[in-house]
């Protein structure tokens, strides 16, 4: 044998081994949900059963073998059955399958065309809606078939013939509907053991013992031949072709996007699946165009056996296309036991496939995010008018919420006191927000002080216009206008250009200050002054105010002079939060050496009351550098760095931290910072304020190392050194190494 036979059977082994262990058995756990549900589905679309097989046959072995997801089952669909019921109606059965084949090549172009996740940008509200309305008209569909009568084309007419039809009730059709609905709705509440059989299988085939039991002669299914026999081409429909294109398009449309939310859920579901959509919507097109041309339904990614792939162990596409298989077995060898079966069970069935589609969750979560008016429109506009005139409506008015959302501005103005106004200005100011601004702007008398705070990040010509003139007036008239802007659109920037929306990433870039450029003509501190009166003052004002009478920091920060770092971003702290001391290689000397290191740990200690002391590095440090390489410049600077000689000897010495440093990657002059910072922690334990705070007061003292490469904080402790990520990560009170 040779060595490439003997490698291909290597690879195909394991694979054949995953297959027959786990998608074998899933397989015909899917078949045996799919069956009753394929049948179903072709009874609510008012077609032959036979043409629910094909779709399930075609939709297993065709989509399984050429999609994009492992593990979605494919086959006919709850969600497609009205606007089959209509494309049937308008065009015939034949006429039918030639909108399903052309609405297959139209997805395959969606999949060569790359567009696949456009799809997905469907607002879910409306698609939600959509499910729920195909759901209530299915279940008033099969509501007169499980009275033993005959189902209406709408759902209107269904509404209205249900009153005479309850006046003409066939027993025994009630009886074996309500039981079949009595076990799918009460099948979850068995033991696990008996619910591995599926519960619609267990349903249907209950619903048909009793039928057998019954007196009277039950309405059963009809096979007018054999599933060959019902292979039939399609024809071209006499129609016009724009009536043609949009029914085609119409069920492209809905196929796709049901087949790719459905996709979206498999994946969450089964855990680092992956689907690939364009793939998934090539798959898609070719089962409906080879559907459509052997005379099936429809085909589309089915959630409820998809589902249960995944519930029953599936690994690989095999237990999708095994399923088509065994469906295509039991149609031919066991078409016999299809005739046995009452429509009056299959309509109990789908009445609550139908219900389950109307999810209480998604009741929920359009109340929660406020597109219930959204949602209850578009399931209106599904069961009233049809499936793709109520998706419209309910994209219309999904969009109109969003762009009503999106252009609101809200504007309040109200008296601090008998002489102070405050104007708020907050979301999108545009011309269509000038009756309310100037109503509100109106509330303010001549001569008062106002503050007028903007929060917008997109302000047009027109507001801005309203604005100046507005502040011009009052000015004249006496009165006083401080304008503060903290959104990112700003009113100097209104009148150069045409409007553009701002981005929050202007404002990260105001709070930490304007960056130095190369022949800058105007100062860059005079300008971050100017910046911080337009637009944190105001901010700042209330929070200062509280601390006239003196500070209270949380903690005495004392780190490198370096002027990358910025101890208040980097903690995420406020003003009068820290209490910072900044020098050259952040070093401590010790026993008092420093005069001004020394009055600071004190001031801090005793008279603030601090709760915690920090020592922080950072990576790349000039300090440190001159250190490692012991470079002598003959000024004040060496004296300085003579009192970093002890990190030095540490780090040389091997010290915990050091080692830990590089073994998480780091140079070695970043491994002598943090070695450094470890230094300075001992030195502060040993400074008696300081160990006395840490023994009476509880005082926490911990070391911190900023990398500027990755903007990132490690913690250094005298033994090591730590990620930061979560609020509970504990601090280790350092102890002499």
């Amino acid at each position: 044998m040779s060595t490439d036979t003997d490698q291909a059977l290597r690879t195909s082994l394991p694979r054949l081994a995953t297959v027959v262990r786990y998608d074998l058995p899933a397989s015909v756990v899917v078949f045996l949900v799919a069956l009753p549900l394929s049948l179903g589905i072709a009874v609510a679309s008012n077609a032959l059963v036979e043409v629910g097989l094909i779709a399930a046959v075609v939709g297993g072995v065709v989509a399984g073998v050429l999609g994009g997801s492992n593990l979605q089952v494919s086959g006919p669909a709850a969600g497609l059955t009205v606007v089959v019921v209509e494309t049937i109606d308008k065009f015939g059965w034949r006429g039918a399958c030639f909108i399903t084949a052309a609405a297959g090549v139209l997805q395959i172009v969606f999949g060569l065309s790359r567009i696949a996740r456009g799809a997905l940008a469907i607002a879910p509200v409306v698609v939600y809606a959509m499910l729920a309305g195909i759901g209530i008209t299915i279940a008033l569909q099969q509501v007169h078939v499980l009275l033993g009568g005959s189902s209406h084309s709408t759902a209107v007419q269904n509404i209205a013939a249900l009153p005479q039809q309850l006046l003409d009730v066939h027993g025994e059709a009630v009886v074996i509907g309500c039981a079949v609905i009595a076990i799918m709705v009460g099948w979850r509440w068995m033991p696990p053991r008996v619910r591995v059989i599926p519960g619609p299988l267990v349903a249907v085939l209950g619903g048909t013992a009793l039928a057998f039991a019954l007196p009277g002669d039950a309405d059963r299914v009809r096979l007018d031949g054999s599933l060959f026999d019902a292979v039939g081409l399609p024809e071209i429909p006499d129609q016009s072709w724009g009536v043609i294109a949009l029914s085609v398009l119409t069920i492209a449309l809905i196929a796709s996007v049901e087949s790719l939310l459905s996709a979206v859920a498999v994946d969450r579901m089964a855990g680092g699946s992956r689907t690939n959509f364009d793939r998934e919507l090539l798959g898609q097109g070719a089962a409906n165009l080879t559907s459509g041309l052997l005379g099936g339904l429809p085909v589309t990614g089915v959630i409820v056996r998809s589902a249960t792939n995944v519930q029953a162990g599936a690994r690989t596409r095999a237990s999708g296309v095994l399923h088509g298989i065994w469906v295509l077995v039991f149609a031919v060898a066991l078409v016999g036991m299809v005739q046995q079966i009452p429509r009056a069970a299959l309509a109990g069935l789908l009445i609550v496939v139908g219900v389950q589609l109307v999810k209480l969750a998604h009741i929920k979560l359009a109340h929660r995010t406020g597109d219930l008016a959204v949602y209850a429109i578009t399931i209106a506009g599904v069961v009233l008018l049809n499936l793709l005139e109520g998706v419209l409506i309910g994209l219309e008015v999904a969009f109109a919420l969003l762009l009503w959302r999106v252009v609101r501005v809200a504007v309040a103005a109200s008296a601090i006191d008998s002489r102070r106004w405050l104007v708020t200005i907050d979301g999108v100011c545009t011309f269509l927000a000038l009756p309310k601004l100037t109503k509100e702007l109106a509330k303010i008398p001549a001569g008062a002080a106002v503050t007028l705070e903007m929060t917008v990040d997109f302000l047009d010509h027109a507001a801005c216009e309203a604005l100046e003139e507005w502040m011009r007036g009052h000015r004249a008239d006496g009165g006083s206008v401080e304008c503060v802007e903290m959104g990112s659109a700003r009113m100097a920037n209104a009148g150069s250009g045409p409007p553009t929306r701002g981005h929050g990433r202007r404002i990260l870039n105001d709070v930490l200050g304007p960056r130095r450029r190369t022949g800058a003509r105007v100062d860059p501190i005079v300008a971050g002054i100017a910046t911080y009166h337009r637009s944190h003052a105001h901010v700042m004002r209330p929070h200062l105010g509280e601390m006239l009478d003196g500070q209270e920091p949380d903690a005495l920060f004392l780190n490198c002079a370096d002027s990358r770092i910025v101890p208040n971003v980097i903690t995420n702290s406020g003003p009068g939060d820290l209490f910072t001391v900044r020098n050259v290689g952040n070093l401590i000397p010790a026993h008092g050496r420093d005069a001004s290191m020394e009055a600071a740990i004190v001031y801090a200690l005793d008279k603030l009351d601090v709760r915690s002391v920090v020592a922080c590095g950072h990576s790349g440090c000039g300090a440190m550098d001159a250190l490692y390489r012991e470079a002598v410049t003959g000024s004040g600077l060496d004296d300085w760095l003579a009192h970093a000689r002890s990190s030095l000897a540490a780090f040389h010495g091997g010290h915990r931290v050091g080692r830990a440093a590089a073994a998480a990657g780091f140079g070695p002059i970043d491994q002598l910072g943090m070695v450094n910072v470890a230094v300075q922690l001992e030195t502060l334990y040993a400074h008696p304020v300081v160990r006395r705070g840490v023994e009476e007061r509880g005082v926490v003292l911990s070391g911190l190392f900023f990398d500027i490469a990755t903007a990132r904080v490690v913690e250094v402790t005298v033994d090591g050194i730590a990620e930061i990520d979560d609020l509970n990560h504990p601090v280790a009170e350092p102890q002499p190494a």
